[in-house]
């Protein structure tokens, strides 16, 4: 049978081809807009010749120096020395354009980098679909009469909508689909010794990829299982201590940083031990897929981390109601469809980075943001799309784990604080379970707990505490041993709203991979009422900053998690190789007490009985914010959980307090206090 829509792809893509051929030898577009045209197509053009080099084969047996060429003249405009003079830079194509167009040829721009991943990935007609937006937008600049703005804007947002089925489905596809196995045959198949295979991804490599692969290849086979075992063990763990049937599942989610193949490779021989097999998918490259700009899936290096934060809003171009439901329905359809992959599907299994120098992104007008009306429906959208997977991806029968490693650029020191986190991810959990099962005891006798600063943080906080019913058979706190979460070292519970207040104040932290200097968030009866930072100079760039990456667009959230920290050699650690500011929040939430905001721990589980080591059961699973499910499932969930440490050297006391009107001492100046925890006190003796 003849395959005519292939056949029929193959046609356009030709037409287009050709037609993006002729644009360097016409001018047909206005000078000012020419030099857009001109260097997008000579991109196109230099992606359809990489694809074909890559189908053909010729690129197997490259030199490492011809495959660090391409990698580098495919990213050259994005990398901070080129940018100020780059189309994806809003402010330049602003300044060129106007505002009018300037935001939209950015979008454009951003668009279409994407080709780059659907050339190595041989996905020709997304490549396709790029290639017919680029040229769509070129011959309205041809006409006798200028488009107006709205009319690009237009042409834009029919792209998106147009396609969004598709770019959905496949999304959804990647997410539950193991026969998607681009990334897991480079993994698997590849002599992991020659780092030429990092070429093979598609994405930007740096010196932080190549010496991570080049600094594991050297390790033993048997370290290198060891690493992947506390990974893949800690996964495993997680079904078990909360009584879900990990046999029923047969896919799990490797995310992680190019680098670390040999390490995944581990994994997956150890996951298929388990019955799973691994569905590896790349960090999205649609921008109907993106959220704001973090990196969900696989990825290499970052090229300009103010490229992707000045991007972050792009769906301003072309959210509305329509085009919001119209995503919602597709991502039904889609899990509709890959329902029974999206059944056995066991969750994600995540590996972490840090040791990059800390970005600081600058705050940008020209840059697109999404109206008042647009951040509502962000959140509604999130909130319903967070039910569509629940369903088809159930809450209760999934879990996770989170693992973190130091890369290259952490400094010279790296192999010693390689090592050192390799420790910390390996400490004795029966050692902690005990010590952090003293303080719960403790904290269980409290109606509420106080945690104050020092040394010029002015945190005042109160968390209310649940009433214990039946306290011989019941706990508020989690004693979190390594299991989901890496490496051990805390005792967490969800607080009552009600009666939870105060400043939590914190002078330096890194989020997500931004920092926020001198924050300050004001909490009233559990929810966020004020906010501010120090990071710009203007306080309408502070409290967007923070309303974008902390409250993702929500009013107000809740404080969905109170914990103690209790990893004090990961602290230690931190201060011994002046890597503070570096520890990604696994590591840093251990050291010290954190606060969560959004989602409570058990979002989406919390009928799920959890029981701590001792047997008595973590009733306060719940806040009154998540209680809504039962009859407003909308208004329960806000889709994000973020945790802001205040470090021992910054923290005051935690005290908690009874029902009686005594005080019990957790810590005091940075330090344990109560008897058979002084064991975590000779780590902060280093000083």
């Amino acid at each position: 049978m003849i395959d005519t829509a292939g056949r029929e792809e193959e046609e356009r893509y030709s037409l287009a081809l050709g037609r993006i051929k002729q644009i360097r030898q016409e001018h047909s577009v206005p000078e000012g807009f020419r030099d857009f045209f001109e260097k997008e197509a000579a991109f196109l053009l230099q992606m359809d010749a990489l694809a074909g080099r890559l189908h053909a084969g010729e690129l197997r047996d490259a030199s490492l120096k011809e495959l660090e060429q391409i990698n580098r003249d495919i990213y050259s405009e994005l990398l901070p020395e080129s940018y100020g003079t780059c189309w994806g830079n809003p402010v330049y194509a602003a300044a060129v354009l106007g505002d009018g167009y300037g935001k939209y040829f950015s979008f454009l721009y951003a668009e279409l980098r994407g080709v780059t991943v659907y050339a190595y990935e041989g996905r020709k007609l997304d490549m396709l679909r790029c290639m017919e937006l680029f040229l769509e937008c070129y011959h309205m600049f041809g006409e006798e009469e200028l488009p107006t703005p709205e009319n690009l804007r237009d042409t834009l947002y029919w792209y998106v909508s147009d396609y969004c089925g598709e770019m959905v489905e496949y999304r959804i596809r990647e997410l539950v689909d193991p026969s998607l196995d681009f990334a897991a045959r480079i993994i698997l198949e590849s002599d992991l010794t020659d780092i030429r295979y990092l070429y093979r991804f598609g994405e930007y490599i740096t010196e932080n990829e190549k010496k991570t692969a080049e600094f594991l290849a050297a390790q033993s086979q048997e370290d290198i299982d060891a690493m992947a075992r506390t990974y893949t063990e800690g996964y495993r763990i997680g079904f078990e201590v909360t009584g879900k049937d990990l046999s029923r599942k047969k896919t799990v989610n490797i995310r992680y940083r190019l680098g670390f193949e040999r390490m995944v490779r581990a994994a997956i021989l150890q996951f298929r031990e388990m019955g799973l097999s691994p569905v590896i998918y790349r960090s999205a490259a649609h921008a109907v897929n993106k959220r704001q700009n973090l990196r969900i899936g696989y990825y290499g290096a970052i090229p300009n981390k103010q490229f992707e934060y000045d991007h972050r809003n792009d769906e301003a171009v072309y959210l509305d109601e329509n085009l919001a439901a119209r995503k919602l329905r597709c991502q039904q359809e889609a899990f509709e469809k890959y329902k029974d992959l999206a059944a056995v599907h066991a969750g994600p299994a995540c590996i972490e980075v840090f040791g990059e120098i800390p970005f600081v992104p600058e705050s940008r007008d020209a840059a697109c943001a999404l109206t008042e009306e647009q951040q509502k429906l962000r959140v509604r959208m999130d909130s319903e799309s967070g039910q569509i997977t629940n369903r088809y991806i159930i809450g209760e029968e999934r879990s996770f784990t989170i693992i973190a490693y130091p890369v290259p650029e952490i400094g010279e020191q790296y192999p010693e604080i390689f090592r050192e986190t390799v420790k910390i991810n390996t400490l004795d959990y029966k050692k902690y379970r005990q010590i952090q099962q003293i303080l719960i005891d403790l904290l269980d006798q409290g109606t509420e707990v106080h945690v104050g600063g020092r040394n010029g943080n002015q945190t005042d906080l109160t968390i209310r505490l649940h009433p214990l019913e039946n306290p011989d058979r019941e706990t508020n706190f989690e004693n979190c041993v390594a299991d989901v979460n890496i490496p051990v070292g805390e005792v967490f519970t969800s607080p009552l709203l009600s009666g939870t207040g105060g400043l939590l104040h914190v002078k330096q932290v890194y989020l997500e991979g931004l920092e926020y200097r001198d924050l300050k968030i004001t909490v009233k009866d559990g929810m966020i009422t004020d906010y501010t930072c120090g990071n710009f100079a203007r306080e309408e760039d502070n409290r967007r900053y923070i309303e974008e990456n902390i409250l993702f667009h929500h009013p107000s959230l809740p404080m969905g998690e109170f914990a103690v920290g209790t990893n004090t050699t990961a602290y230690a650690m931190a201060r011994k190789y002046g890597i503070q500011e570096k520890l990604p929040i696994l590591i840093a939430e251990k050291t010290g007490p954190h606060f969560a905001f959004g989602d409570t721990c058990y979002s989406w589980q919390e009928d799920t009985k959890v029981c701590n080591p001792d047997g008595k059961e973590i009733i306060a699973r719940d806040n009154e914010c998540s209680l809504l499910r039962k009859t407003d499932v909308g208004k329960a969930y806000f889709n994000c959980h973020t945790d802001i440490t205040i470090p021992y050297d910054e923290l005051g006391h935690i005290r908690v307090k009874t029902e009686d009107g005594r005080e019990i001492s957790i810590l005091e100046e940075g330090r344990f206090v109560p008897e058979g925890t002084e064991e975590l006190n000779e780590a902060l003796d280093f000083d």
